[in-house]
């Protein structure tokens, strides 16, 4: 039997506390679910964005989708400009309101 005024010790596995150890820098972690969202430190052409693919499989409904890492959008001074499909979504939102159609269903940008 156990004595009523001594408390009895129980001992549970607890999880960690993370927050005290140092953070790990983003290259230790697994951010996304999408390799492809990830954003290289390495300098790359717009060429090179080009060809990245986020996603390339089926989704729920067996369709296959494939998404470009990048988005590759006309400057007004001409030049190519890559937007990254996650960290540029806002500006891409923006490229494609100023899409327009002319009567003869060709695109027009503003």
């Amino acid at each position: 039997m156990t004595d009523n005024n001594q408390e009895s010790q129980i001992n549970q596995p607890v999880s960690e506390d993370t927050h005290l150890r140092p953070e790990p820098n983003v290259k230790e972690r697994n951010l996304t679910a999408n390799p492809g969202d990830v954003i290289s430190d390495e300098p790359q052409s717009v060429e090179e964005k080009a060809k990245q693919v986020a996603v390339d499989s089926p989704d729920i409904t067996g369709d296959h989708i494939t998404v470009p890492t990048y988005f590759v959008v006309d400057e007004p001074d001409g030049e190519k400009k890559a937007l990254h499909h996650v960290k540029d979504a806002e500006e891409i939102s923006d490229v494609i309101r100023e899409a327009r159609v002319d009567e003869n269903g060709n695109r027009v940008w503003w």
